[in-house]
This record gives structure tokens, sequence and C-alpha cells, in this order.
């Protein structure tokens, strides 16, 4: 699978169901995180828990099929948390190039938003997700370093920071906008 083959766009309301069949079996299935469709609220609304302020959700398409995710949610005062990053096993890598354009589609939006800083947070279980994050500028941080704005979900023993325009998580860089996240 080349990266021309996918196609990255904001959420629409029709997509839900799309997001959940992605979503819900890679946390079950290959995480044995004990959580359903009904305990993620945000993902039946998408439009309404995502899409405003300086966030958004962006899903990648193959052949037509939902095969990634990415929210940013606007927690206030120039931070953003991203949100269910989430690929299908088949377009993992970086040969697929899937998660690495679904982060630079979210880190170009941010900057364009005006938004300074990203916090993420995760399980100690997604270990190719940190590798992941890390390499793409993420710093870790301590729980006490959060913004009190940030959505801590149950699951989440680790923590991460990305300063806007940086890619040590700590100085400013400029990225273009992507044409894909544009609504």
């Amino acid at each position: 699978m080349s990266e021309q083959s996918i196609h990255i766009r904001p959420a629409a309301p029709g997509d839900a169901e799309a997001v959940l069949e992605l979503i819900v079996p890679i946390q079950r299935e290959e995480f044995a995180i004990p959580i359903s469709a009904a305990d993620q609220p945000d993902l039946h609304d998408i439009g309404w828990f995502y899409q405003h302020g300086a966030g958004n959700f962006w899903i990648a398409l193959r052949n037509g099929q939902v095969v990634g995710t990415v929210a940013l949610l606007d927690i206030g005062a120039g931070n953003g948390a991203l949100r269910k990053m989430f690929v299908r096993s088949d377009a993992r890598g970086a040969t697929a190039g899937v998660a690495h354009r679904l982060l630079e589609t979210l880190l170009a939006w941010a900057s364009a938003q005006g938004l300074h800083t990203i916090y993420l947070g995760t399980t100690a279980k997604f270990l190719a997700a940190h590798r992941f994050y890390e390499k793409h500028g993420f710093v870790e941080i301590e729980r006490a370093e959060l913004p009190p704005s940030f959505p801590v979900m149950q699951v989440d023993s680790k923590f991460y920071r990305y300063s806007i325009g940086s890619r040590s998580g700590t100085s400013s860089r400029a990225t273009p906008i992507a044409e894909s996240a544009m609504p």
C-alpha cells in the first residue's frame, strides 16, 4: 500500500459506525482493553465532541474504507489533546504512512488554529505507539505536568507533550496545512 492510495479527511456525521468498527476491535482484541462502543460516547457524536473550537477528527480512507483515525480535542488555553489515534493492522508501518499522515494532518491543523501544545495520554500496552510518538517529537511527561483541562482516561498511564512546530517537543517550526485537513 502506498501513501497515494490513502485519503485523509475530516469525519462526517455518517462515519461514526465505520469509526467504531475500526477502533473497538483494536482496543478489545489487539490490546485486551475491556471497553465497548457504549463506553465511548464521543464516537457516537464525533462532530459535537471534537469538531468545534480548534478541534477536529480525521479519518484515513483506503478504497472507501476507514483504516485510520485521529482526533484533536480543544482543551483551551492554546492546548489540544490528541485522542483516538488508531490504524488498522494491515495499514500500519512506515511503508503505508497512514499514522504519519494522520499525525501530520493533526499537527498542521493545530498550528493553523493557533494551538501551541498538544498533549496525549496512552496505555503502557501501546509500545509501538510510544516509539511512534517519540520519533515524531513528543516528549514523555509526568501526569502532574498535564494541564487541568486534559481529559485523563482510565487506561492512561503514559503521557506526552508536543510543542507546536517542534520535532523535539520544545521549539517552533511552521508546518504547512495539508489540503486534506481542511473541513
